[in-house]
């Protein structure tokens, strides 16, 4: 009577697989396995452990500490009154910069508002008027500058607006047709930037370390020539943003300032150096500032001023790497197991895929079964 295999079908469970290697004579396989292990060299090498340094414990958050100062100087009239000098107190915005910086180039100045009644101006649409009636008392004029009282005046000749209570006259909003501190080009703009990494306690400054009192008065940045100094003038700053000056200048704008460091802590520290680049964000940017003060019969007064300029966003970013056993390991390990799959990719080709597959099928597995006892012959 025919039986199934000694102790039944689940004597399979109790199998030992083990390797087998076969030569195999096949020089399409080869070369593939070849080429496979050679993709792997490369990318272990030239992509892990050169380019993203695998073999490096890696801190990519570090702490940045930013300051800057304006230097400059420039004379412009301020709304028909006399010539006025503006230096880094009257142009820089914040007076001490940090991170964000604002540099006045061109201005609208309205001098001598008091408060009281006047015609709003007519390039405010919700000011126009025909009557009284167009103008409700109490109502503030829609984007203008004051409430209405309720009666349509003469402005000029040829327009009649609603009169407003508020600061008058009301706010001058014609734009030079060039910007009023076109000097402004020439500023310079010192950045000190000081990062700290601390998974490695390793700290560096932009700054070059130097005993010459006078090199950052007289050095200016440059990228292939003077890449170590912090001093920035502003039409390079511009133009290395892809903007001319003047243009950016006339309505204002705003410039990104970013901050690179790249530190490979198992080189000296002098070669960690940031690397600086410039993108334009915005192509205008302005905001209005006033002063106040009283007459000799304390009456109370503002000079008005609508402020374009420049206004750097600077931003740090940056990265330090330093040799540690634990990446090296895995990164060494990844690519082992790499050369692993390469074998079993060679395997299915051959044994799916080529013409002579049944052949090397039945050449690499083998089921090996123990001789036979002398009962078991006899019988």
């Amino acid at each position: 009577m025919a039986g199934g295999p000694p102790g039944g079908p689940c004597s399979e469970l109790l199998d030992y697989k083990t390797a087998k290697f076969a030569l195999t004579r096949n020089r399409r396989v080869g070369l593939l396995q070849r080429l496979l292990q050679l993709g792997v060299l490369g990318y272990l090498l030239g992509w892990v452990l050169l380019l993203r340094k695998g073999y490096q414990d890696t801190d990519r958050a570090p702490r940045a500490a930013v300051v800057t100062k304006l230097k400059g100087t420039a004379v412009a009239e301020a709304g028909g009154a006399d010539r006025r000098l503006w230096d880094a107190a009257d142009f820089a915005r914040p007076p001490q910069g940090e991170n964000v910086l604002f540099l006045v180039t061109n201005f609208i100045a309205t001098a001598e508002q008091t408060q009281g009644a006047c015609p709003e101006s007519p390039s405010i649409l919700d000011a126009m008027c025909t009557e009284d009636a167009d103008c409700p008392m109490g109502n503030p004029v829609v984007h203008g500058n004051g409430i209405k009282t309720g009666k349509c005046v003469k402005f000029n000749t040829s327009h009649s607006t609603c009169e407003i209570y508020g600061w008058c006259p009301v706010e001058n909003n014609t734009l030079p047709r060039k910007p009023l501190l076109a000097e402004a080009a020439n500023f310079t703009l010192f950045i000190k930037n000081t990062v700290h990494f601390t998974k490695f306690n390793f700290s560096k400054c932009n700054t070059l370390q130097t005993n010459d009192s006078t090199y950052f008065k007289s050095c200016t940045y440059d990228p292939h020539f003077n890449p170590s100094c912090p001093v920035f003038r502003v039409r390079d700053m511009v133009e290395a943003a892809g903007e001319t000056f003047e243009d950016l200048a006339l309505l204002g704008g705003s410039i990104g300032v970013r901050i690179d460091w790249d530190c490979n802590l198992d080189h000296p520290a002098a070669q960690c150096q940031p690397q600086y680049s410039f993108s334009l964000q915005d192509r205008r940017y302005n905001f209005r500032t006033a002063s106040y003060y009283r007459d000799p019969r304390q009456g109370l007064y503002r000079n008005l001023l609508k402020l374009y300029g420049i206004r750097f966003d600077i931003s740090v970013h940056g990265q330090a790497g330093k040799f540690s056993i634990v990446p090296a390991a895995v990164s060494f390990g990844t690519g082992i197991a790499f050369f692993g799959a390469a074998t079993v990719v060679c395997d299915l080709v051959l044994l799916y895929l080529d013409a002579k597959a049944d052949f090397y099928w039945k050449e690499k597995f083998e089921e090996a079964k123990p001789p036979k006892g002398k009962s078991e012959a006899a019988a």
